[in-house]
């Protein structure tokens, strides 16, 4: 891909910390970064836009919390999955796969 930016479409940044916390727990700043250095940057998560959703996944009991020592020493809230946070993500990737191979199609039809 170029260097443009793609805007996340609407329940893909959910997935997308999801997944991220698969690799253990982190503060909102490193999942914000480990989505920007495996997409090579396409995709850039503003802060307006990650706090929310991590505020709502931990309140509909996908993610749970606790407060830590950044590695720059800063006081930061680090997540992890709870079980129902990985039943989610299994869920979810099954129909992103779906819906992704059925907008493939589409696209490829002439």
């Amino acid at each position: 891909m170029d260097d443009e930016k793609l805007d996340l479409l609407q329940g893909t940044l959910d997935l997308l910390i999801l997944k991220t916390l698969t690799w253990g727990p982190q503060h909102g700043f490193g999942i914000s970064g480990h989505i920007r250095q495996i997409s090579d940057s396409v995709l850039q998560v503003e802060q307006g836009s990650l706090y929310p959703a991590l505020q709502r996944l931990e309140q509909q009991g996908l993610l749970g919390s606790e407060w830590g020592v950044s590695d720059k020493n800063r006081k930061a809230k680090y997540y992890h999955l709870t079980p129902s946070g990985r039943s989610r993500l299994t869920r979810e990737t099954d129909d992103w796969r779906k819906i992704s191979k059925v907008i493939n199609i589409i696209l490829s039809t002439p």
